[in-house]
């Protein structure tokens, strides 16, 4: 069993997304572990993030990220990140494919609605960034 971590974003949950969202994961075989509802701090935007802090874009994340609440979930399942990444779709929704998370719920590629480990070892540190063991 793996573990994956993922943020349904600002925007999807000010649009009443994240049952419809969960659902998608549950019947997709993850089962949520861990979950916490939770304005970020800009420190904590900031640390999330650290990697994109010298991309163009990173000031303008941090502020999405701080714009409202967001829910912190921690998931497993058997391949739980493969299975996450897949569930959510390209990260530009107008590109993602029809019936992914981010097709159906993201905005824009800030926006798309939600965020997913990109590989095991990102889901360990991130799960571990935002829940204790």
């Amino acid at each position: 069993m793996e573990k994956t971590f993922a943020i349904i974003k600002p925007n999807a949950v000010k649009k009443n997304c994240i049952g419809k969202i969960i659902a998608m994961a549950e019947d997709n075989g993850l089962k949520v572990v861990s979950a916490r509802m939770q304005n970020l701090s800009s420190k904590e935007a900031e640390g999330f993030y650290a990697e994109h802090s010298q991309r163009p874009f990173f000031q303008s994340l941090v502020k999405f990220m701080t714009s409202g609440p967001v829910l912190l979930l921690a998931f497993e399942g058997e391949n739980a990140v493969e299975k996450w990444r897949k569930l959510m779709g390209a990260t530009d929704p107008a590109k993602a494919a029809p019936g992914t998370i981010r097709k159906l719920f993201g905005d824009s590629i800030e926006a798309n609605g939600t965020h997913g480990s990109e590989s095991l070892t990102a889901a360990q540190r991130e799960v571990a960034f935002f829940f204790d063991k």
